[in-house]
């Protein structure tokens, strides 16, 4: 039985910003976020929910050094969206994302909507995210999961909805994205804010030969006004070599997503117009409402028990913190994928390229500057090894203070290591982290200071 080769799905994140060339998980999570899951009320939850909400958007935060196209796929992402408002995050206060009170001529207070009220039912796009101010971002948190936002001044008590999805582009505090840091501290952002975000991802500057010839190639296209013909023959390579590659992968019975998005930038020359791409995904939001089969269910299930209760026996504490927020990301996600195919139901197939899109998140999330995913991260708000570092500075301490060591060697560091039982993947890159901190100090002649 012949293998499907792309969906729907696959032809709409191929128009979604066709001019950054790679990015296609990225773009999908984009895409996902645009078209929104089921709400409850057309579920069969609002027997269940009561006066609880449940939110149907998803959020989307995309992580990167710069020059990686993130503005630019926000920007694409604006336009796509029926309703959208697009906002800088180093312009943005908390009264111009929520709400404000202005006094009218009579002596009235009037309240005026902000970004997110304003993108009630859309998309709000934040750009440059890390730039602002806790205390605005605080004023996300309402917004983010419950759907509205409620206001308590100058004799106002109201609640706006802002049933809006947040899709938010930042780079990282020291310029550069730091893999020995998670999410949290590349960015210095609030551990609850970050939490609310259903996919994250991190969009890294590496040399890549053939990624930066493709680059290079599709720009100077743009700049030649051509049609782009070539670019997406380079960027792709051989149509049929890939092809026979999918086919390959394809034995156990599917194709995986990102084989099928590269498949589909080579076989699609031209993506669909930008107009045809509102409209497909404005009827999609209005009139596809996908129920979830058991099927996909289990898949979704199955997935989230792995990730808490890995099938290799490996201690509870050490796995992905994972928690049913996500699992609810899973559901939302899956329901958006199915509305890209105009179904009334989740199959299985949504459910596996959510699944497949979700652990390129998590692994993202979690990897460290080895490549080696650390589960003990923390997740999106941890701290990369904070106890284990304290841990050891304190027995470092005691060590030194009790040999009278003025200087230490990486003899004596690896004795100390030792004595607290360090589980690190790289103990070198460990140290240069406690000297990037300021905990530790290295000397002409390779030896080591505690500097407090």
């Amino acid at each position: 039985m012949r293998v499907r080769m792309a969906f729907p799905f696959d032809l709409l994140v191929r128009s979604l910003c066709p001019s950054i060339i790679g990015h296609d998980l990225v773009k999908a999570g984009l895409l996902l976020g645009l078209l929104g899951g089921t709400p409850p009320l057309t579920s069969g939850l609002e027997a269940r929910s009561g006066s609880a909400s449940i939110r149907s958007n998803s959020h989307i935060l995309i992580v990167g050094d710069p020059g990686m196209g993130k503005s630019q796929m926000l920007l694409a992402a604006s336009h796509i969206a029926e309703r959208s408002v697009y906002v800088g995050g180093n312009t943005a206060s908390t009264t111009g994302l929520t709400v404000s009170l202005t006094k009218e001529a009579g002596g009235e207070v009037g309240i005026e909507a902000g970004a997110l009220v304003l993108a009630d039912q859309g998309v709000c796009c934040i750009d440059e995210f890390d730039k602002m101010a806790k205390s605005n971002q605080d004023g996300l948190l309402e917004a983010m999961e419950q759907q509205q936002i409620s206001i308590a001044k100058a004799g106002v008590v109201a609640s706006l909805p802002a049933r809006c999805s947040v899709i938010a582009a930042a780079n990282p505090k020291n310029g550069n994205y730091n893999m020995g840091k998670t999410v949290a501290e590349n960015l210095a952002m609030a551990t609850p804010l970050l939490s609310r975000f259903d996919l994250v991802f991190i969009l890294r500057d590496r040399a890549d030969l053939d990624q930066d010839r493709m680059i290079s190639s599709n720009i100077m296209d743009l700049y030649r006004q051509r049609d782009g013909t070539r670019t997406v023959t380079d960027q792709c390579g051989s149509v049929e070599a890939l092809s026979a590659a999918m086919e390959e992968d394809g034995e156990g019975g599917r194709v995986s997503l990102s084989n099928r998005l590269r498949w589909v930038a080579g076989f699609q020359r031209e993506p669909l117009p930008a107009d045809l791409v509102r409209d497909y995904i404005s009827y999609a939001r209005e009139y596809c409402r996908p129920k979830m089969t058991q099927e996909a269910a289990t898949v979704l299930k199955d997935y989230f028990m792995n990730l808490r209760y890995p099938p290799d026996g490996t201690n509870r504490g050490d796995c992905v913190p994972i928690t049913t927020r996500q699992l609810e990301a899973l559901i939302r996600l899956s329901q958006a994928r199915a509305k890209a195919c105009l179904r009334d139901f989740v199959l299985k197939e949504d459910a596996e390229d959510v699944k497949e899109l979700m652990m390129e998140s998590v692994n993202q999330v979690h990897m460290d500057e080895q490549g080696v995913v650390d589960r003990t991260r923390g997740g999106a708000g941890g701290k990369s090894k904070r106890k284990a570092k304290q841990l050891f500075m304190e027995q470092l301490r005691h060590y030194a203070k009790g040999g009278q060591f003025s200087e230490l060697t990486l003899d004596h560091l690896r004795i100390v290591a030792n004595q607290v039982k360090l589980d690190v993947s790289d103990f070198k890159s460990f140290i240069e982290e406690l000297r990037g901190n300021g905990e530790l100090m290295k000397t002409s002649a390779g030896a080591y200071i505690i500097c407090s």
